[in-house]
């Protein structure tokens, strides 16, 4: 039985999907510790404008945005082949391997280092290892609270946007139910992780949580636009990979439909 799971190309193609799924949730939150300025990696200087009263704002995004996109086109493919009872599962793993993942950097930032390993970075411009590592791994607790709050609500909505939007559409212009769910969902994502994390947990004013709110999801909007000819991209290549009729029945059947 288990040799037949294995050869089933609908399942293997779950499989990838749920580790790739996780593999980048986990290295976004992992690298969400740095800041970068998006002006400056197209070569721009950094706009310096206002928003909500808020003076000298510029696109400074954590390196996170960068994967987050990926995991919202992986959403709208699970959901397209698999259905919402697929994508709340890989979801709830995200999450369950995150937090996991999470309290072993702390338990890890607990274990006395050795002696010799404060300084094996000084050549390196590092004077204090220790330190370094912990604050690398040692995110605030309010900002790892509101990013996960945060991916498992949008994850909620994205989901159940799509599916509203795939009864009307049927399976055409599969376009407007991943951009559009997708749209819908990182608004709700960037407000939430900025509330919890930046208004609870450091104080911000309202003004500024919805002024750096506006830069993130313009950023997220732009880039859902951007991966559209992604998914296209990934539907052809799941169908050429199980099969035109195998493809057919999946999607009926993620839409609770007999084949």
């Amino acid at each position: 039985m288990i040799h037949n799971i294995l050869k089933d190309k609908p399942t293997k193609l779950f499989v990838i999907f749920t580790a790739f799924f996780v593999a980048n949730a986990l290295i976004a939150e992992c690298i969400g510790g740095k800041i970068f300025s998006l002006e400056k990696l197209f070569g721009w200087s950094p706009s310096g404008f206002t928003l909500f009263g808020q003076k000298d704002l510029s696109f400074n995004l954590t390196c996170g945005v960068l994967l987050w996109p990926l995991e919202f086109v992986m959403t709208d493919i699970v959901n397209e082949y698999y259905g919402p009872k697929a994508v709340r599962r890989i979801s709830y793993t995200a999450v369950a391997l995150i937090t996991y993942a999470f309290v072993m950097f702390y338990f890890a930032m607990a274990v006395p280092p050795a002696d010799f390993w404060y300084g094996t970075g000084v050549a390196d411009g590092i004077p204090d290892m220790s330190k370094a590592f912990n604050g690398i791994f040692g995110q605030g607790m309010w900002i790892i609270l509101g990013s996960l709050v945060a991916f498992l609500v949008s994850q909620i909505v994205d989901v159940t946007v799509f599916h509203k939007i795939k009864k009307y559409t049927g399976e055409k212009k599969i376009w407007l139910r991943a951009t559009g769910s997708t749209l819908i969902s990182q608004l709700v994502d960037s407000f939430i992780v900025l509330f919890i994390a930046f208004k609870i947990g450091k104080g911000w004013s309202w003004q500024l949580v919805l002024a750096i709110c506006l830069l993130n999801y313009i950023y997220k909007f732009s880039m859902a636009v951007i991966l559209t000819p992604l998914i296209y991209f990934i539907e052809k290549r799941i169908e050429h990979y199980v099969g035109h009729e195998t493809a057919i029945s999946m999607k009926q059947a993620a839409m609770g439909k007999e084949s």
